[in-house]
């Protein structure tokens, strides 16, 4: 009887051990999204204004994509990220995600993941939201309230508030946490999601600048100027957390994906590829959704590859989560890439839908689109050529050759697919939420007026 239980006993600390093996060499995950920073910035993308050494050497050791599209806007963006879901099936209004919402960060934490974000929140101010989330720590600005953000900023440690006045710079602070996070988890599976409070306006000196000034205020400083400062330290942070990785042994072992939130502030005019570049945040040209693509997993991922397969911002939850072994139990809109990062064809899309509506202010307009790589079809029948004309300057007749039409009835069909894909209760939920003010005349008149036909906004929509 001894030796029965003995041997049983001897199974089960097997079995034990087995499982604690495999859940060990699960791999980490670290999502990196850079605020307010367009394709052209990358130098490894064609960029000539900036220096990237460390998002360059991350894309000749590693992947670059070159057809990664984004919601033209900050929060749009959060939402469709953490979710996998368009706009169109879950996006209430700025500055929010949903408590009904369920994140990559719930899926990670509920498979046994340590997970953590920390960075630039922007998505409701209630104290137990990222945990809501799915994040057992968070290191934020902008969650519980508006404080500065670069010298002397105000954070949130887990929704405790915490108020810098020695000089302490936000992104630096961010990033500390960063690294000690994944120091204090290496031994086990971790999920870091960190967006960036970098490079977003105000653009100020940053610690590595020559003229910076740790007592200078948010208004002090402010020029175009410091967002090649800006931009270098972001690549900076970048650096510490693969370096961190490198120190601990567990770089082969960790996903890295960094990407750009939208595009570049449309006051940066950049060089890229011979030509200037205008930056077009909040619009929904290439300008405003084309951002930076970069992977990192040594030994999953051969060196140098380029891939041009198109790239929503809606699959990067299905991706992490089959990468990590995880299944998504929820719906998603999204298409996971991981075959592609393997090296393989998978199954890449034919096109990219957008649903966006900034949803602040007075503005209620909805600008809806379908595009592949060489045609935008626009919801009222507007057609372009963005593979010539990335700024959508000339619309062509959808009629004019073979080639419209073909394209035309393709994107139609995609738009099609999403007519009737917006819960009614969304909007309601929206008119509650702003009162009597969202019923108003004048408010009416904007929600019910013709979209833009280029689906443009006038101007970028304030995005803090």
């Amino acid at each position: 009887m001894n030796r029965t239980r003995l041997l049983i006993a001897s199974m089960l600390v097997c079995v034990s051990n087995v499982a604690l093996e495999a859940a060990e060499s699960r791999p980490n995950v670290i999502l990196i999204m850079v605020d307010d920073f367009g394709f052209e910035c990358v130098t490894a993308n064609g960029g000539e204004s900036y220096q990237t050494p460390i998002l360059d050497r991350m894309a000749s050791e590693g992947m670059r994509f070159t057809q990664c599209h984004v919601q033209p806007l900050c929060t749009p963006t959060r939402v469709q990220l953490m979710t996998g879901l368009y706009n169109v099936r879950n996006y209430l209004q700025f500055g929010v995600l949903p408590r009904s919402e369920t994140t990559f960060g719930n899926l990670f934490r509920d498979a046994g993941y340590a997970t953590a974000i920390c960075g630039k929140w922007q998505l409701g101010h209630d104290a137990d939201l990222p945990a809501h989330f799915g994040f057992d720590e968070s290191y934020l600005w902008q969650h519980t309230r508006r404080p500065p953000r670069y010298a002397n900023p105000g954070l949130e440690h887990n929704a405790k508030q915490i108020d810098f006045g020695s000089g302490e710079y936000g992104p630096q602070l961010v990033n500390d946490f960063a690294v000690d996070f994944i120091t204090r988890n290496h031994e086990r599976p971790f999920l870091l999601y960190y967006p960036m409070i970098l490079t977003h306006d105000p653009f100020q000196p940053t610690p590595d600048s020559p003229n910076w000034d740790p007592k200078a205020g948010v208004s002090d400083q402010k020029d175009v100027k410091h967002f090649a400062d800006m931009t270098k330290f972001a690549d900076k942070m970048v650096g510490r957390v693969l370096s961190t990785l490198d120190d601990l042994k567990i770089r082969d072992n960790t996903l890295v994906l960094v990407i750009g939130d939208n595009g570049t502030h449309k006051t940066i005019t950049s060089r890229f590829r011979g030509a200037d570049y205008q930056g077009a945040k909040g619009s929904t040209t290439a300008g405003g959704t084309h951002v930076p693509m970069i992977a990192s997993w040594p030994g999953t991922l051969e060196s140098g590859r380029v891939c041009d397969d198109l790239i929503s911002s809606a699959d990067f939850l299905p991706t992490i989560c089959e990468a990590a072994g995880i299944q998504v139990s929820i719906p998603t809109d999204g298409v996971s890439f991981l075959p592609q990062l393997r090296g393989e064809s998978g199954n890449p899309r034919s096109w990219l839908y957008c649903w966006y509506s900034p949803r602040q202010q007075l503005n209620l307009s909805v600008q809806e689109f379908a595009f592949d790589h060489r045609h935008k079809l626009y919801a009222d029948g507007t057609l372009y050529r963005i593979d010539t004309d990335r700024m959508e300057t000339s619309p062509i007749d959808p009629q004019s050759s073979p080639d419209a039409i073909a394209a035309t009835a393709k994107l139609r069909g995609v738009l099609d697919l999403f007519a009737n894909a917006r819960p009614a209760r969304l909007d309601s939920e929206f008119k509650a939420s702003r009162g009597d003010e969202a019923n108003s005349p004048r408010r009416q008149r904007r929600a019910d007026g013709n979209p833009a036909r280029r689906g443009q906004t006038s101007a970028v929509p304030v995005d803090r």
